[in-house]
């Protein structure tokens, strides 16, 4: 067994450092501002088409020979419809004597609905109502409005009701949807919550029972060979059974450790997997593997985000494993190589040179490898090579 090339002392699990420090994030204003150019849009054409209706409203009514402060009451009534989104309650004041004494009706209108969407049931909500209406009701001059028969004041009080009342209702329609599209939204929140409580309980109940089965059976099935090792271990008297017996009981012990760790985890149910082996005890893997071993390290970075490096030991690991069971004999070549953002694995072994041991095999490892490169953003694939070894490629990225 050999290990060309290795050069991994040092290393150091957390988040990346200075060896990530090369990974520039760009940034493009131009994504924001095209986040903020439509609705900027959307409510300057809005603005654009209430200040127009309300100037048509007033030009289309306005007579040839009117009164020069009429004409000034009601373009500040118009102008007041701009000011109807940060200040409702001031818009409507001001649009209120260019209805009264102009023809700015719907500049009030406006104001008035919009007051009531923000206000909803509030006091400023009736006071503005009570100044529409009575600008609808009463005419000016106040001359020509105490001419009027009794039945011209209640047909005006009839519209005065209407004018003053249908932007109120509006406005309460909208508020009363917005209130329902956010309690709607809350509720799914909640249900997203509840399930995601279900959803825990139900791996947390699933965790336990594996917990419960590693330790009663597996733990056990390990506990025993380590003893029997140590048994074999204290009887045997030759160099190689006394070497195979201590090669044993180191594996067996250490798999027991890691073994009693994943068990607590599993009974704590938290996210983090506790302490793992990393790219810094790969030197002991390889040496304890039973496999030649060719291994190349270059542009490693500095440091190692702890999950990389855990699943970089990992898939080293099931390699090894893979090649002691499948082609016994062979020698298998790890290539590790940073750059680009990513930790790049290759390993990859020649072709079997006897029949190996019939060992179990779930055929579950590799699948695990792709699945733990998929959740963390990497890539994971397999092949053959032309000599007829295999070859196995993983990719995981850095900025995590």
């Amino acid at each position: 067994m050999s290990t060309e090339g290795l050069s991994i002392p040092g290393i150091s699990m957390g988040s990346p450092g200075a060896g990530a420090a090369d990974r520039v994030r760009r940034f493009s204003p131009s994504g924001v501002f095209a986040s903020l150019r439509r609705p900027i849009a959307t409510m300057v054409g809005v603005e654009a088409v209430a200040v127009l209706l309300a100037v048509l409203d007033v030009w289309l009514v306005i007579p040839p020979k009117a009164p020069p402060y009429s004409i000034y009451l009601s373009a500040a009534a118009c102008l007041a419809v701009v000011l109807r989104r940060k200040l409702p309650f001031l818009a409507v004041v001001l649009a209120v004597p260019g209805f009264l004494a102009g023809w700015a009706q719907l500049a009030s209108m406006i104001t008035l609905g919009t007051l009531a969407t923000k206000r909803q049931i509030h006091w400023q909500t009736w006071v503005g109502a009570g100044l529409v209406f009575t600008c609808r009701f009463v005419q000016w001059p106040l001359d020509d409005f105490a001419q009027l028969s009794w039945r011209e004041h209640v047909l005006d009080g009839i519209y005065g009701v209407l004018v003053a009342g249908m932007p109120i209702a509006i406005g309460l329609l909208i508020g009363a949807r917005a209130e329902i599209s956010a309690k709607l939204a809350e509720l799914a929140k909640s249900r997203d919550r509840e399930r995601r409580f279900h959803a825990d309980a139900v791996r947390a109940e699933e965790r336990a029972r594996l917990a419960r089965e590693m330790h009663d059976v597996v733990s056990h099935q390990i506990t025993l060979i380590a003893m029997q090792a140590g048994a074999l271990q204290a009887q045997a008297t030759d160099g190689p059974a006394l070497q195979t017996a201590q090669v044993i009981r180191q594996l067996s012990t250490r798999t027991l450790e890691e073994l009693r760790s994943l068990v607590s985890v599993l009974r704590s149910g938290a996210e983090d997997d506790g302490p793992r082996p990393g790219i810094g005890e790969l030197d002991h893997l390889i040496r304890t593997a039973d496999v030649p071993v060719h291994l190349t390290v270059e542009r490693l970075p500095d440091t190692v985000p702890s999950q990389v490096s855990a699943a970089a030991y990992r898939t080293v690991q099931e390699c090894l494993t893979n090649v002691h069971k499948h082609a016994p004999g062979a020698t298998a070549t790890i290539r590790i190589q940073g750059g680009s953002g990513a930790l790049n694995i290759e390993v990859r072994n020649e072709r079997a040179e006897r029949a190996g041991e019939h060992l179990p095999s779930g055929g579950h490892g590799l699948t695990g490898l792709a699945e733990r490169a998929r959740l963390l953003g990497g890539s994971f694939e397999t092949s053959d090579t032309e000599d007829g070894g295999f070859r196995v490629r993983a990719r995981y990225p850095l900025d995590r």
